[in-house]
Parts: C-alpha cells; sequence; structure tokens
C-alpha cells in the first residue's frame, strides 16, 4: 500500500503531460511580442511599489496596477489552459495537488525562516519586504497578494512558459520570473522567486496547464503572509 502511494505521488510531479497541438506561427509570435512587452512593464511597477514606505497607500495603488499588468498580458497572450493530473487511473484537476506543494514549500520557508532570522543581513531584508504587511491593512495586503500570485502565475507559468515552447520553459520561466522580481532591489525575493518559480513551473510541467502553480503560489503566500511576520518581530 505504502509502495502504491509513493509510486503515484511520484508520477504526479514527474510526470509530464502531453502537450497541446502545435499552433500558428502567428498566436506564437503575438505572444512572445506580448510577453516581451508586458514583462518590462510589470517590472516597472514592481519596482515602484516596493519603493514605497510601509503603510502608504500607494503602495496598493502600485500592486493593484501590477496585478492588472499580469492579468492583461496573459490575457492578450492566450490561450491558457488549466490542465488535469492523472490519479489513481482518473483524470482530475490538480487542485490538491497545487495546495499540497504550496503549503509544503510554505513550511519549508517558515524553517528557513528560523534560520535567517539570526543572520542579521537576511533578517533585515526579509523585515522589510514584510513591513509592507505589518504596518498597512493586513486584509487588503493579504487580498492583493494572493490576487496577484494568481496574476503571476497566469503570466508567467501560463503566458511565458507557452512563450518558450519547446525551449527549457522550466529553467527559463524561472530564471526569468526570478530576474524581473529582483527588480525590487530585494535579493531575498529575488531567492524566494527561484525556489517558488522552480516549484510553480513543474507543477506547470506535470499538468499542463495554469491551475496547479496558481493554487501553490496562493497557498505559499497565504503561509508566508500569517507566519513570517511574527516570526521576524514585525
Amino acid at each position: 500500500m505504502t509502495t502504491n502511494l509513493w509510486d503515484q505521488l511520484r508520477d504526479v510531479v514527474l510526470h509530464r503531460e502531453d502537450s497541446h497541438i502545435d499552433e500558428a506561427p502567428n498566436i506564437v509570435r503575438r505572444r512572445r511580442i506580448v510577453v516581451a512587452v508586458t514583462m518590462v512593464v510589470g517590472a516597472v511597477f514592481l519596482a515602484l511599489s516596493l519603493s514605497t514606505k510601509p503603510g502608504d497607500s500607494v503602495f496598493y495603488v502600485y500592486t493593484v496596477a501590477l496585478a492588472a499588468v499580469w492579468f492583461i498580458g496573459s490575457a492578450l497572450a492566450r490561450p491558457l489552459h488549466l490542465g488535469r493530473v492523472t490519479w489513481r487511473g482518473h483524470r482530475r484537476r490538480p487542485v490538491l495537488t497545487g495546495i499540497g506543494f504550496g503549503l509544503a514549500l510554505g513550511g519549508i520557508f517558515v524553517l528557513g525562516g528560523l534560520v535567517v532570522r539570526e543572520i542579521p543581513v537576511i533578517r533585515d531584508l526579509v523585515r522589510h519586504v514584510m513591513e509592507h504587511a505589518t504596518q498597512g491593512n493586513l486584509t487588503v495586503v493579504i487580498i492583493i497578494a494572493l490576487v496577484n500570485g494568481v496574476a503571476e502565475e497566469l503570466f508567467f507559468r501560463g503566458a511565458l512558459y507557452s512563450a518558450l515552447g519547446r525551449h527549457n520553459p522550466v529553467i527559463y520561466s524561472t530564471l526569468i520570473y526570478a530576474v524581473v522580481t529582483m527588480a525590487s532591489g530585494n535579493p531575498m525575493l529575488g531567492f524566494a522567486a527561484i525556489l517558488l518559480g522552480w516549484v510553480c513551473a513543474m507543477g506547470r510541467r506535470a499538468t499542463d496547464g495554469v491551475l496547479a502553480p496558481i493554487l501553490t503560489h496562493v497557498a505559499w503566500s497565504s503561509v508566508i503572509l500569517l507566519a513570517l511576520p511574527p516570526l521576524f518581530g514585525v
């Protein structure tokens, strides 16, 4: 029983769903142009949002605008697909898969937080990000963060991943996501983007859709926003 369960879990993680049929060249070209422009605009709004003082209302304006950029970019780069996963011989939407990996990754970040909070330089970088949550309206910050998480996955694991085609999309979508995130000027966000981006990209690869990475990102964000601020005393 244990062996069978482990084999099924391994298949969920490592299995690669068949890609959709090849798209027309004009669709591929349009998607790549949209993706390139969207990344530049998104990086600008990301830098602006985290350059504000914690608690400043303009932070909400920039982050809402950032989510709108990702949503619009992914909509213009359509089509996108939710994806499915094979579990015990049945084709299912990867709801539990996405949430489970997000909670697991969030737990790893919390354990890592127990270590890095003892390192002053890294602790200060993390505190700077967390202060935007604790010195503003926490409910609004959480809602905006979750909406941005959905928007990011639609764009980076949806539009961008599809635009990369067969050119190692797991690796390159993760690296590009990290580079764009580094526009924030905070290397800890870039580090988080590498880990989160890779897990979400693997979810996209395994299910051939955006639902799993969306749920992973939302679950991860929820853990981070609720657990890390008290851990770092902010």
